[in-house]
């Protein structure tokens, strides 16, 4: 209970100083610290947020902020169900390796054997399925799939129709892309193996015997007690419901729900050797082949924070986006769903700073200080991590900004001693100069520590871009929707004659023009060059960072 004699803020000082280097934090600072965090977001009555930290057995926070339905006024609590998205393909991974146990399947039999009249079926594999190496077409990728189609009853053999056979991305096993239709094969091989649907396997090899009822495949026909509504917000920045989608389709990329405690108990049960075996497990964890460098396995992400491994995945589907980490070291657990797929908490920061509190490995509270602008300004200009890629650093209205080719700006948060760090990031970035004082180079360090990235200073500062202004006819020769077979946008003009963009699934971005055919993205360093016949544009080149994608006007 709380000492009613200490006040709250000098309690929450001494809750979190019990969380020191090196030291697992205890329940109580754990909650305390998460409560902080979440406080910060200031969800009040939009989309809410489910949060949960745990190490082995030991559930160290549990907790919810915002609105589960805005429209009713109903609080979110961390016991409601909310769609996880793609966190579903390690279940649907782990299902397919549970019938390999089995003997029923094997990683290198080919896709052929389940599917035959698949296209190329034979030269796909089933580990290249699991791991995004097969280069089918991803269905979710389809110009304007995901707008319409995407709201049909399909079964499986529907869904798989839509992308079967368009043609591939690559050769099978020649590269990686994340590829949600890969999943749908997988869920097809699974339930050609065990004549059931995938998600009815899944259940009664894995969930049932676990007693994890609480993850559930979204039927459209059912009702589920404790379903959170999903919202996304629209061009205005207005909260609106989320974009209509039939839960057939995410199948076994995505279709999944769950509560944070599920998710938990997922991992335990997972990472703790009681769904497969060692040696499917192993192979799950382990990322080989093109998708090494990707450092992605069988559902799977592996990645590392303050020196421990961690493995993870996130998801993100209509109106919700998910996060589920494991630590191994530590067996600290963190899980975190929001019910909003526009802006929102960052989930990736958020899990960060709650695990590295949890292992006793706390990032620094950062604090601002005043630097003046001519130390800021000695740091301006272009710097090169390799051939490809650039990082502008600009001084604009007394702050030190960042740029990344290909990338948004983003303002830098002085620390002291020529040491800025990134917002919404626990990443950090130091000023290197010679010996006349002189800024030479800047050291990139993500997650704040190791050696960092070194970019190294290759020229002044570059000028920026200036706007034109168009008439009302240059503007409607541009105004259209435009796709190619990766990737499709729509441009339009708002209520204020301000010129936007919005590719598939992002939100809109506003453009300004350097010449008439010539447009550049406010906030990402890319171009669009319209083609330049008269009247309206038929095709459009996206421009951004090593990326050149041709669109058609549809």
């Amino acid at each position: 209970m709380r000492n009613p004699t200490l006040p709250a803020a000098l309690l929450l000082g001494l809750m979190l100083g019990a969380a020191q280097a090196g030291t697992p934090a205890t329940p109580a600072a754990m909650v305390a610290y998460a409560e902080k965090l979440l406080s910060e977001q200031k969800l009040g009555d939009g989309p809410g947020l489910t949060v949960l930290v745990a190490r082995g057995e030991q559930l160290l926070y549990q907790g919810a902020r915002g609105m589960a339905s805005i429209e009713l006024g109903v609080p979110m609590k961390p016991e409601y169900l909310l769609r996880i998205g793609s966190v579903t393909k390690q279940f649907a991974a782990a299902t397919l390796l549970k019938l390999i146990d089995e003997g029923k399947v094997k990683l290198d039999d080919p896709l052929s054997k389940f599917l035959p009249d698949y296209p190329n079926g034979a030269q796909i594999t089933v580990l290249q399925l699991l791991n995004h190496t097969s280069g089918v077409k991803s269905y979710t990728g389809i110009p304007g799939y995901m707008n319409g189609p995407i709201r049909r009853d399909l079964d499986t053999t529907a869904l798989i129709k839509e992308f079967k056979d368009l043609p591939v991305d690559f050769a099978p096993g020649q590269a990686w892309a994340y590829n949600n239709s890969g999943y749908v094969l997988v869920g097809a091989v699974i339930e050609a193996v065990s004549g059931k649907t995938w998600h009815q396997q899944l259940n009664d090899s894995l969930l049932a015997p676990n007693k994890l009822g609480m993850v559930r495949y979204q039927a459209p026909d059912q009702l589920f007690k404790g379903m959170v509504e999903g919202y996304t917000t629209n061009a205005r920045g207005d909260v609106t419901p989320a974009g209509l989608i039939s839960m057939t389709q995410p199948h076994a990329a995505g279709a999944l729900i769950a509560n944070v405690e599920s998710l938990w108990r997922w991992n335990q049960a997972l990472h703790g050797g009681k769904l497969i075996s060692s040696a499917s497990y192993q192979r799950m964890i382990t990322p080989e082949g093109a998708a090494k460098p990707r450092n992605y396995g069988f559902g799977i992400t592996t990645a590392k924070l303050r020196g421990q491994p961690v493995l993870m995945h996130g998801g993100g589907i209509h109106g919700f986006v998910s996060t589920l980490n494991y630590l191994p070291q530590s067996q600290v657990t963190i899980a975190m769903v929001r019910n909003t797929n526009g802006a929102g908490p960052n989930l990736d920061l958020l899990w960060r700073k709650l695990a590295a509190f949890a292992i006793g490995e706390p990032f620094a509270e950062r604090k601002a200080v005043a630097v003046a602008t001519e130390q800021l300004q000695a740091a301006e200009g272009l710097y090169a991590l390799d051939d490809k890629q650039t990082r502008t650093l600009r001084v604009k209205d007394g702050v030190l900004q960042s740029q990344r080719s290909g990338s948004g700006v983003v303002v830098m948060v002085p620390m002291g001693e020529d040491r800025f760090g990134f917002p919404d990031s626990v990443s950090d970035m130091k000023l290197e100069r010679d010996a006349s004082g002189k800024v030479v180079a800047m050291r990139v360090f993500n997650d704040g520590e190791g050696e960092g990235d070194r970019w190294v200073r290759r020229g002044d500062l570059p000028a920026e871009r200036a706007a034109i202004a168009l008439s009302p006819a240059q503007v409607q020769a541009l105004v259209g929707d435009y796709s190619s077979p990766q990737f499709s946008m729509r441009i339009y003009v708002d209520d204020k004659g301000v010129l936007w963009t919005q590719a598939q699934s992002q939100a809109p971005a506003q453009l300004k023009a350097a010449t008439p055919r010539l447009m550049y993205l406010t906030v990402v360093d890319a171009t669009l060059e319209f083609s330049a016949e008269e009247g309206a544009a038929q095709s459009v080149t996206l421009n951004q960072g090593a990326t050149k994608l041709v669109m058609k006007r549809k």
